[in-house]
C-alpha cells in the first residue's frame, strides 16, 4: 500500500510542479491568450488609507511626485518580460480614476500577510478598458497600513515588538469583465513573502538609553528622511550610483517576476510526431 502511495505521489509531482509557476488566478495559457495588450494606470496614492504620519498631506504629495518620476520603470520591466505584445501607461488622472472607480477597500490578513485589497466598480473598469482598446488593466496602489512587527536596534542588542505604520504597494490586473486575473501580493508562490515600500516609524533605542529609560518611544521618520529614502539609488558592483531608485525598483521587480509568461507557440501535433519511413509503410 505504501509503495502504491509513493508511486502515485511521484506520478503527480510533475503536475504540481508545473502549477507552482502559475501566478495567475486563471490558467497561464488562458491568460496568455486573453491578455496581449496591457494598460497600466499611473500609480495611485490612497490618501484615505491608514497613513498616520503627522505631516500626512505633505507625505501624500511627496509620494505622488515620486511615483510620477519612477512609474515608467514599471512599464519597462513589464515590457521586458515579453509576456505582452503591448504595454502602455495610460494618460489619465490616477486620483480621479481612484475616486470614481473604487468600490471599497478591505484590510486583509491572508496567510499572515497583511495588506489592503481593492474592489472596483465593474462598469467603470470595463468602460476604461474598452475606451483604450485594451485586453486588461493594471492598477497599482500605494497605501498605508499599521501592523505588528519586531524591530531590532542597530547593535542588534535590543528589540521592540509593537504596531508600526507602513506604506505598502499593491497591484491587480483586471480583464474586460472586471475579473481579477492577477494580484500582488501573490499567494501562488512557493514561499510567501511581501515587503513594504517603506516603514514610517522606528523605535528610538538611543533616546531611551541616553535617558536611562526602559520605555522606548516609537517615532515617525522626518519627511526629509522619507524623501531621501525614496530617492536613494542603487549601486552597481563598483559601488557607483545607478539611475534606478532602490525602493520603487524592489517593488516593481517583485511584480514583474510574477508576470512572466511563456508565449512560445506550441509545436503542432503533426510536427511532434516522427515521420514514418516510406520503405516501411504497409502495402495497400
Amino acid at each position: 500500500m505504501k509503495r502504491l502511495v509513493l508511486l502515485l505521489g511521484l506520478a503527480l509531482l510533475p503536475l504540481f510542479s508545473g502549477c507552482a509557476h502559475n501566478y495567475f488566478n486563471v490558467p497561464q495559457d488562458s491568460f496568455a491568450e486573453q491578455v496581449k495588450v496591457l494598460g497600466i494606470v499611473p500609480i495611485i496614492v490612497d490618501s484615505e488609507s491608514d497613513i498616520r504620519h503627522p505631516q500626512r498631506e505633505e507625505l501624500i504629495a511627496l509620494l505622488t511626485r515620486q511615483s510620477r518620476l519612477h512609474e515608467r520603470s514599471l512599464t519597462r520591466l513589464i515590457k521586458n518580460t515579453n509576456s505582452f505584445y503591448t504595454v502602455t501607461m495610460l494618460d489619465t488622472d490616477p486620483q480621479a480614476l481612484f475616486k470614481e472607480q473604487l468600490f471599497r477597500r478591505e484590510r486583509r490578513d491572508d496567510a499572515s500577510i497583511q495588506y489592503n485589497k481593492y474592489f472596483w466598480k465593474t462598469d467603470g473598469i470595463i468602460e476604461l478598458i474598452h475606451k483604450n482598446s485594451l485586453d486588461a488593466l493594471m492598477v497599482v496602489v500605494i497605501s498605508g497600513i499599521t501592523r505588528p512587527e519586531r524591530m531590532v536596534s542597530a547593535n542588534l542588542m535590543e528589540s521592540l515588538e509593537a504596531d508600526y505604520n507602513y506604506l505598502i504597494m499593491t497591484a491587480q490586473i483586471l480583464d474586460r469583465k472586471g475579473n481579477i486575473l492577477w494580484e500582488y501580493p501573490n499567494f501562488r508562490t512557493r514561499s510567501l513573502s511581501y515587503d513594504p515600500l517603506i516603514n514610517l516609524q522606528y523605535p528610538n533605542f538611543d533616546e531611551a538609553r541616553a535617558n536611562l529609560s526602559s520605555k522606548v518611544q516609537i517615532k515617525f521618520k522626518a519627511l526629509e528622511g522619507i524623501k531621501r529614502a525614496l530617492e536613494k539609488r542603487r549601486q552597481d558592483f563598483l559601488l557607483q550610483e545607478t539611475s534606478e531608485v532602490e525602493l520603487y525598483m524592489d517593488q516593481f521587480e517583485s511584480m514583474s517576476e510574477l508576470l512572466s509568461i511563456n508565449r512560445e507557440p506550441k509545436a503542432s501535433q503533426a510536427a511532434e510526431q516522427p515521420k514514418q519511413d516510406p520503405a516501411k509503410e504497409p502495402n495497400p
